[in-house]
């Protein structure tokens, strides 16, 4: 089994934020909550808050979307081009793509891959972050869902993914510049 981060490894870029900017073409409305997300990010910046209330903060624009399952395949549709084409040359049925993003976002373009997905649970109408899937959370998750499992190979852009490396057989950090082994300690 391989196991795969999203955001800026198998997808160009950070997905939440497209999706952000997405919505903001499409309702603008959601302009509304721009003060709340700064600071609540800068809250979390300067360790006041725990990463998951500044994202349940960041995601209350979900409220204003009025058919989420409608808008999440809208973005694919034009966002899809973004994944990167190494992985459609080596990705297998097999494989886990574990994420920060919401679930509920990745959900439709894994099941388009064939793929297993294990993502941040989110409510898509509140925006309510019930467990952001980072760092040790992501061994976690994975351990619950295969529990003795062996990953053969392991990418990420982050060393944040480090405990979920430590897994990997091997292991392979992704960069713009392209995939490298992944740093000894």
């Amino acid at each position: 089994m391989n196991v795969y981060d999203f955001d800026k490894t198998i997808y160009r870029d950070d997905s939440s934020m497209d999706f952000y900017k997405f919505n903001l073409k499409k309702d603008p409305i959601i302009l509304i909550h721009i003060f709340s997300q700064g600071f609540a990010f800068i809250a979390y910046r300067l360790h006041l808050i725990p990463k998951t209330k500044m994202k349940t903060i960041f995601y209350r624009y979900f409220r204003h979307i009025k058919n989420m399952d409608k808008r999440v395949e809208e973005f694919w549709m034009v966002h899809e081009h973004k994944l990167m084409d190494y992985y459609h040359l080596q990705k297998h049925p097999s494989d886990v793509i574990i994420s920060a993003s919401p679930e509920f976002m990745l959900k439709p373009i894994c099941n388009k891959l064939g793929v297993n997905l294990i993502a941040s649970r989110v409510d898509p109408i509140t925006g309510v972050s019930q467990a952001n899937c980072y760092g040790v959370e992501k061994v976690k998750r994975f351990r619950e869902l295969y529990p003795n499992t062996q990953v053969n190979s392991f990418y990420s852009d982050s060393l944040s993914d480090t405990p979920l490396a430590k897994l990997a057989q091997e292991s392979f950090l992704v960069t713009p510049e392209g995939i490298h082994p992944w740093p000894k300690d």
